[in-house]
């Protein structure tokens, strides 16, 4: 819960959390048996601005720190911005890829 933000919550109930600790409780629960592999399903959907940065900070230092491959499905172009590489689909067809990390090379 130390690494989500969420140690001062522990004894809350679901209904006393924000939406944001929602989302970084169920990322908590995703890595509690260590994968190396995490898919995030629109994990800024549902999420004002702030709370959607702070989930994808998260998400940014599971990969950078620990390793952690991600694979994450958005409509936001925003969180979309966050990524290493973008794969971008319409209706099942690849459109394009981008892949910022060798861009900033």
């Amino acid at each position: 819960l130390e690494l989500v933000g969420l140690a001062d919550r522990m004894s809350h109930r679901p209904r006393q959390l924000s939406g944001g600790q929602e989302q970084r409780c169920a990322i908590a629960r995703a890595i509690v048996t260590d994968p190396a592999f995490l898919l995030a399903d629109e994990p800024t959907g549902d999420l004002d601005r702030e709370s959607a940065d702070q989930v994808l900070e998260l998400l940014r230092r599971l990969n950078s720190d620990l390793g952690k491959t991600i694979l994450m499905v958005t409509h936001d172009p925003h969180a979309a911005e966050s990524a290493q590489r973008v794969v971008q689909l319409d209706k099942g067809r690849l459109l394009g890829v981008t892949d910022r990390a060798e861009a900033a090379h």
